[in-house]
């Protein structure tokens, strides 16, 4: 287990070079792949099912989606194989041109800085139920007579977590604490899968659940595809699989195809299963973030936010490390153009006014839009692009050189446009939903 957290860090934070001998077993491969989709997007599943109307609908839009979430995996993996390269934006660049591949870089960098402003959302709902819970045991008094100070604001708590840990953790070039704590993102997910199932079973009573009726065929399509700006944050691991598909002992595509399918379809039970019983347990009422819908003072879900909070405050350095290294670069080639050099110092320097300015302006927003849903819209629509659209893209492209039959260079081009249609669709139904609904929050 430590030798495949190492692996995953190795693989999430530094692309694997050409030199890197192939390593990764089966299990492994789909170890790597659960631990880069399970995470904070399990928390508003049970919310994703209510805004969709119910349980089946909410299923039902799941399932149709597994078959565009495993089909950009294996496009993917067939890409990376043919162009030969190890990363999600190489890929891209070598199969679709220099103009899609920057694309790529501005979506990639955008994308996990949204990831980190959710990240920061979670962590201070989780903190502001903590210091609940921390004020009942202390004076025994219930939720409701806790009084209101500056220095009990969540929205403080965080900002001092921010400068005191994860600034400190976020500077260095390489974040070896990593290592240690690589599997807390999936022991956070299962645990809290199995502690809202436990925890519907022991409920004396049951919410009864009131399906929205939908007066037109508009409002039950729009009710579906509010889950999928969910579905894409939860499920999104494409931008790693490459680096996974590329550290595989067998890289055959049978052997990959089999590879997503066994990750996705782990992902699919895990999400399911805490979205059906968080709504069926707390119905219309249910929070955008499901620990938010449990009392603080509950031990099972106290445990689930530790285990949350940890997780996400040593995940987020990683993030941020690898949308810092995009921007830097970029500012390293410029300088070398420009000078000829790049001086420690400079590299030194610009890391660390990256860093700041990333913290302070993903604190920013998670302070003052502290709504996990509208969070999860803006990412839904900016993953539509590395689930859908990228890979669409590729296989259109890598059909025009490959030798191949023209039914099949035919029927693998449609695919690649269906895919591409859907996944534009997608991008500019979870925008307009996150613009509408920012703009109704003020």
């Amino acid at each position: 287990m430590e030798e495949l957290a190492r692996e995953s860090i190795s693989l999430l934070a530094r692309s694997a070079s050409h030199a890197d001998p192939p390593r990764l077993g089966p299990f492994g491969a789909v170890f790597i792949m659960l631990k880069s989709a399970l995470g904070a997007g399990l928390l508003s599943f049970p919310w994703a099912f209510q805004k969709a109307g119910g349980v089946i609908t909410a299923i039902s839009v799941e399932l149709v989606s597994l078959i565009f979430l495993i089909s950009g995996l294996v496009i993917l993996g067939y890409t990376s194989s043919v162009s030969r390269q190890t990363t999600y934006q190489d890929v891209v660049r070598e199969v679709c041109g220099q103009a899609v591949g920057q694309l790529c870089e501005v979506c990639f960098c955008f994308n996990l800085f949204m990831v980190c402003v959710a990240f920061l959302v979670v962590v201070q709902d989780q903190l502001d139920k903590l210091c609940i819970s921390l004020y009942v045991v202390v004076t025994g008094s219930s939720e409701g007579e806790m009084p209101y100070h500056w220095y009990t604001d969540q929205r403080f708590a965080l900002f001092i977590m921010c400068l005191v840990i994860i600034l400190p953790l976020s500077i260095p070039k390489e974040i070896g604490i990593q290592k240690y704590t690589s599997v807390l993102g999936t022991l956070a997910a299962t645990y809290l899968c199995v502690a809202v199932i436990v925890k519907y079973f022991l409920m004396a009573s049951h919410t009864v659940i009131i399906t929205p009726e939908h007066s037109h065929g508009v409002s039950l399509w729009t009710s579906m595809f509010s889950v999928v700006p969910t579905i894409c944050f939860g499920f999104q691991c494409h931008e790693a699989c490459i680096a996974i598909y590329s550290s595989m002992e067998n890289q055959k595509l049978s052997h990959w195809v089999f590879i997503a399918v066994v990750s996705m379809f782990f992902c699919l039970l895990i999400y399911t299963l805490t979205g059906v019983y968080g709504f069926l347990t707390f119905g219309q009422d249910v929070a955008s973030d499901i620990l938010m819908s449990y009392p603080g003072n509950d031990v099972v879900m106290i445990i689930s936010r530790l285990l949350f909070g940890i997780s996400i405050i040593t995940i987020y350095p990683i993030i941020l490390l690898l949308g810092r290294s995009v921007i830097l670069n970029l500012m390293l080639r410029v300088q070398r153009q420009h000078r000829g050099t790049v001086t420690q110092s400079f590299e030194s320097r610009c890391r660390v006014v990256l860093t700041v300015i990333w913290i302070a302006i993903t604190l920013l927003i998670a302070m003052f839009v502290p709504d996990m849903g509208k969070v999860i819209s803006v990412i839904g629509g900016i993953s539509s692009f590395f689930i859908f659209i990228f890979p669409g893209l590729c296989l259109v492209f890598i059909m025009q050189t490959e030798n191949v039959t023209p039914r099949v260079r035919v029927s693998l081009t449609v695919w690649g446009v269906i895919t591409i249609v859907v996944g534009a669709f997608v991008f500019g139904q979870s925008t307009t939903i996150a613009v509408i609904q920012i703009f109704y929050s003020f």
